[in-house]
């Protein structure tokens, strides 16, 4: 029996060997795990202090709305049903403070400035636009009219952008006054009847001159993608009272013709004496639907030893740059007090305005010139989709906005933070001659980024921190194209795109504002170029060959560093310290613009004040906190009278020598829409910005301190020494991913409620 026993325990413990082998040999070729914490230090600190610009919160704009709501003599509504004629709270935003104020804070010299919000009022009883400050935050006790301070003037109430009543009264009395009375065209042309409805697209600006409302108002078929399949019918509205029993059709057009009433065109389309439009089913080419399964996943990014960045409240660490951060429902994304290893480099790098023009025989795109921020770029950051919209493993951050709404609501994850290996190294050398070896480094980046989708067209905003100490702003383009259908000279405004499909020609202007602050507010604009000299050789003075040469410059007003795009611009702009490097060179950082732009509008047209900021590739102002955006939120809807003039920063002809200085950078391209833009247009080559460069404000590249450089030398082939690289097969993990969430669908604005 013991005998027995004996040989049982040593038969179970030669199973469990065995066992244990095979599970040891089945899991050991699984990779750990990744670390999502941070397997390093970071190399500084998050300041509290940066949140002197953080976007507000939830409170704050409930605060500031129940403040605003207890002042009777205002008497303001916030219901989204506020009639034009009544007076409603539009927008709550950050008041930013005085930069003078903030630096002092931020250098530890003086105390914290006061928060305070902006609050935009509709004031339809009193015919105009107020915007006051109110404060301080939280727990607010006083507001000021600040409308006459900023402007200069007073905003008419047709200066508004229109709120969302207003589009769901306007499409309300299209339906009245229009469709009731045009039953058999609508049915024969459009195959609309009572449980189908054509969609409604809104033309801006809303007229030809200052005090204009009269809209057209183009209709497209109720598909995805509607901005690509027009109907060919189109709707004057004259909506300049605030009252809608005012309002009134003044014009038609029909298949390329126009008439003066509904009725005229009823008794017309009746009798036969017009060119109809017979409905025709068609396939819907504007679905982004995918055409065929995906076969694979495509490549996906993951951190192997955490994620070398942190996030804290508005603030951002990476490697040696810091940076605080916000996201205005006007402007869009911006960043401020951007340092590198601790030294200040920007107070202030921020978007201020998109803008397209559009070429058009037909009514409603003809005069078409979109200013977005009028809309808001930030108000139509939505969620980002993980792994499309960002790497699926980026670090996500939910914003909050007031803007025509009737409560604060939340963006979930519509701005998205990550580390990025650009695709090509940051530099690299390899020693074939003399020396041999081989030097290089990824270029790995910080990608901050949000994405607006405003109206047709989504914007792909990025700034991107190097690790040399270069910061990019950077845009690119994607969305739907506008169209118009086609008629007798279409073809003149661009490409057939479709079947009776005209994809409109147009421009894309961007203006960013880059606040540098190069080792304090005491800078100088420089230009560097060159140039060709016929020479005389040192050691052949009768031979002589052009060479060329260094070409320098330092301007000295403001109208003199006004650089327009039809002029001739020197290649290096240099917003520059009086201090030097070792060099004896000035600390300086380089603006190079990449911009495909050309002409925006002729400034002999009465809408170019709007824009004017658009003439220029580089405009360098000196800094006033009154001149804070170059743009505004009523430039759309008066476009002829605009309460910002850019123009205006620069006829006062300022010195901008040793003095604080903002360069106002534009970029931009032209589209003229083809075939592959159906059913969208890519990225691809549709974009620009701007890159910040350092230019002798160093000693040296800074990157060649950075612990992702690599260094081979013969015989250290296989080393992890200087070469993480070698050891990458033994280091490998697997990644740790969230789980997928999409909530972009809740902070839709929806017409039909």
């Amino acid at each position: 029996m013991n005998s027995l026993l004996k040989w049982a325990l040593i038969l179970f413990v030669l199973i469990s060997v065995i066992l244990n082998i095979v599970l040891i040999s089945v899991y050991s070729g699984r990779a750990p795990k990744c670390s999502s914490q941070h397997l390093h230090p970071l190399q500084g600190k998050h300041d509290e202090r940066s949140q002197v610009f953080a976007d507000l919160s939830r409170d704050e704009y409930l605060q500031v709305q129940q403040y605003m709501l207890k002042q009777k003599d205002l008497d303001i509504s916030t219901l989204q049903t506020t009639k034009p004629s009544q007076n409603f709270l539009f927008l709550i935003d950050l008041s930013l403070p005085k930069k003078a104020d903030v630096l002092g804070y931020l250098d530890g010299k003086s105390s914290k400035p006061v928060r305070e919000a902006t609050a935009v009022v509709f004031h339809g009883t009193k015919g105009h636009i107020k915007e006051y400050v109110v404060g301080p935050l939280p727990n607010p006790v006083y507001h000021r009219d600040v409308t006459m301070e900023k402007y200069k003037k007073e905003l008419p109430i047709n200066a508004r952008i229109l709120p969302l009543i207003e589009y769901v009264l306007l499409f309300s009395f299209v339906e009245k006054e229009v469709f009731s009375k045009l039953v058999k065209l609508k049915k024969e042309s459009f195959d609309i009847g009572q449980d189908n409805n054509l969609k409604a697209f809104y033309q801006m600006p809303p007229g030809v001159k200052s005090g204009d409302r009269k809209t057209w108002i183009s209709f497209f078929r109720d598909l995805s993608g509607m901005y690509i399949h027009p109907v060919g019918f189109e709707v004057l509205v004259n909506h300049e009272s605030v009252n809608t029993y005012d309002w009134r059709v003044e014009r038609l057009l029909y298949n390329g013709q126009y008439f003066d009433t509904v009725e005229e065109l009823k008794q017309k389309y009746d009798s036969g004496s017009v060119k109809k439009i017979v409905f025709k089913e068609s396939r819907n080419y504007g679905s982004l639907k995918p055409q065929r399964k995906p076969l694979q996943l495509s490549p996906q990014q993951f951190y192997a030893e955490g994620k070398r960045f942190s996030v804290k409240n508005n603030h951002i660490l990476y490697l040696d740059w810091s940076f605080a951060f916000g996201l205005s429902s006007l402007t869009g994304m911006r960043v401020f007090d951007v340092r590198f290893k601790g030294e200040r480099i920007a107070y202030e790098l921020s978007v201020q305005e998109a803008m397209s023009v559009y070429g058009s025989v037909t009514a409603g795109m003809i005069l078409t010139k979109f200013l977005d921020s009028s809309m808001g770029i930030g108000r139509f950051a939505h969620e980002l989709t993980r792994g499309v919209d960002c790497p699926y493993d980026a670090t996500y951050i939910d914003t909050y906005r007031y803007i025509d709404m009737e409560a604060p609501t939340r963006y979930r994850n519509s701005i998205c933070v990550f580390e990025h290996n650009m695709g090509q190294p940051l530099r690299r050398h390899f020693a074939d001659f003399f020396h041999n070896s081989y030097g290089g480094m990824v270029n790995s980046a910080l990608v901050f980024r949000t994405i607006t989708a405003i109206g047709n067209y989504d914007y792909i905003w990025d700034f991107i921190f190097y690790q040399s100490g270069s910061v990019e702003a950077k845009v690119h383009a994607s969305g739907y194209i506008s169209s118009s259908y086609l008629v007798n000279g279409s073809l003149q405004f661009g490409h057939q795109v479709a079947e009776n499909v005209l994809g409109n020609i147009h421009t894309h202007f961007i203006n960013f504002k880059v606040d540098l602050d190069v080792l304090g507010v005491k800078n100088v604009f420089q230009t560097k170029d060159m140039e060709f000299v016929n020479m005389s050789l040192p050691w052949m003075p009768e031979h002589y060959a052009m060479i060329p040469q260094l070409v320098e410059k330092q301007l000295q007003t403001e109208k003199e560093a006004a650089l327009c795009y039809d002029k001739k611009t020197p290649r290096y702009l240099h917003i520059a310290s009086n201090q030097t490097n070792r060099w004896g060179h000035q600390r300086s950082y380089r603006l190079q613009v990449v911009s495909f732009a050309g002409e925006h509008l002729p400034e002999s047209q009465p809408e170019e004040r709007a824009m004017s900021w658009a003439r220029y590739k580089v405009a360098i102002t000196k800094h006033k906190d009154t001149e804070q955006t170059s743009s505004s939120l009523y430039s759309q809807n008066d476009i002829w009278s605009p309460a910002v003039d850019f123009s205006s920063f620069i006829e006062d002809n300022e010195s901008i020598e040793d003095e604080d200085l903002v360069a106002w950078v534009t970029t931009g391209f032209l589209h003229i829409p083809h075939a592959e833009d159906i059913p969208n247009t890519v990225t691809v080559g549709n974009g620009g910005g701007v890159i910040l460069r350092p230019h002798n404000y160093f000693d040296e590249d800074p990157s060649i301190q950075s612990a992702d450089s690599v260094y081979i030398s013969p015989g250290s082939e296989y080393s992890c020494e200087n070469n993480r690289m070698a050891c990458l097969a033994q280091d490998i993990c697997s990644p740790v991913f969230e789980p997928f969430t999409y909530n972009s669908f809740e902070g839709v604005m929806k017409f039909d409620e």
